[in-house]
């Protein structure tokens, strides 16, 4: 088993880290941010209070995961920013609604999200269900809008495919279900692992695959390369979110410190102890990292962000 390069984050390279990599990372980051802000309502144009909601659900704050899948899997196949804006949008913007779902009193029930009051606080219950069904609705309109992608009609609905059935019952949607069908239960690994599977690695496996459908050549072989990364990558996502619900801090994550265990909800660490779920997310890294060795040097940045989801401390 390969070490994971020590301490990577998106935020502040450390000493000897790939400064220039961070830096990439950033300005995709702030990239993602602007685009979004692009693309949702002013909070002036009426209904003002429900496209209010819509940005303070999606803007200022979040990792851009998603994004950064789909910048750093599409420049490494050779397409340039602007034709990517579109679809880490979009799957951002898919991610976002199921957020503010996720943290709704018939759900998870969550007062915090990213440190701050999560949106049926900020506003009320109705006005975030209405703007996370608004920002769902948002995301196939950028993708079947936007001038910018290089890719013709049949890849474009490819795309529109691919996020649909990623964010619907057997993609995301499946996996909250499970999730809350598995409260109070004690699941085995295989279930643990189909439930993770759907609820986070699905979106994150459209990311990867939105990025490979900017590119107006497509490598099969590459594609399926890349598609195992992200199946990795998404799992391994998972269980480090579980390990932080156990290791974190309430005013570092976002949300409170062990508000998994609290609810209790099925976890990789509950279930194999903490020693073995940081082991099982050391496996994922190197499986990950082994897949995108087709791509050579151009896979550097999505080796790193793999390195990062699975050291990350937030």
């Amino acid at each position: 088993m390969s070490s994971i390069p020590s301490n990577p984050t998106l935020a502040t390279p450390t000493d000897g880290g790939p400064a220039a990599l961070v830096e990439l990372m950033r300005a995709f980051q702030a990239r993602s941010e602007a685009a979004l802000a692009r693309w949702l309502p002013e909070a002036t144009v009426a209904p003002g209070h429900l496209h209010e909601a819509m940005r303070y659900a999606v803007l200022g704050g979040g990792k851009r995961v998603r994004p950064l899948l789909v910048y750093l899997t599409g420049t490494a196949l050779g397409v340039p920013a602007q034709a990517l804006d579109a679809p880490a949008t979009a799957v951002e913007l898919i991610h976002a609604y199921s957020l503010v779902h996720d943290d709704l009193p018939a759900m998870d029930d969550d007062d915090l999200r990213r440190g701050r009051p999560t949106c049926h606080r900020a506003f009320d219950e109705a006005t975030a269900i209405i703007a996370a069904d608004a920002l769902q609705a948002l995301a196939f309109h950028v993708l079947a809008s936007d001038r910018h992608m290089l890719v013709g009609a049949d890849q474009r609905l490819a795309m529109v495919d691919a996020l649909a059935q990623a964010a619907g019952s057997r993609g995301m949607c499946a996996g909250q279900a499970l999730d809350l069908a598995a409260v109070g239960r004690q699941l085995t690994l295989p279930e643990l692992e189909n439930m993770h599977i759907h609820k986070t690695g699905a979106l994150i496996r459209a990311s990867v695959r939105l990025g490979v459908l900017s590119a107006p050549q497509l490598d099969e072989r590459v594609a399926e390369r890349l598609d195992h990364y992200a199946k990795c990558i998404g799992l391994a996502f998972q269980v480090h979110d579980d390990i932080l619900d156990v290791e974190g801090a309430t005013e570092t994550i976002g949300k409170p410190q062990g508000s998994d265990e609290a609810r209790n909800k099925p976890t990789y660490p509950n279930l194999l102890g903490l020693a073995a779920a940081k082991e099982v997310a050391r496996d994922l890294y190197d499986d990950a990292v082994g897949s995108v060795a087709v791509l050579g040097a151009a896979g550097e940045p999505l080796r790193e962000l793999a390195a990062y989801i699975v050291r990350r401390d937030r």
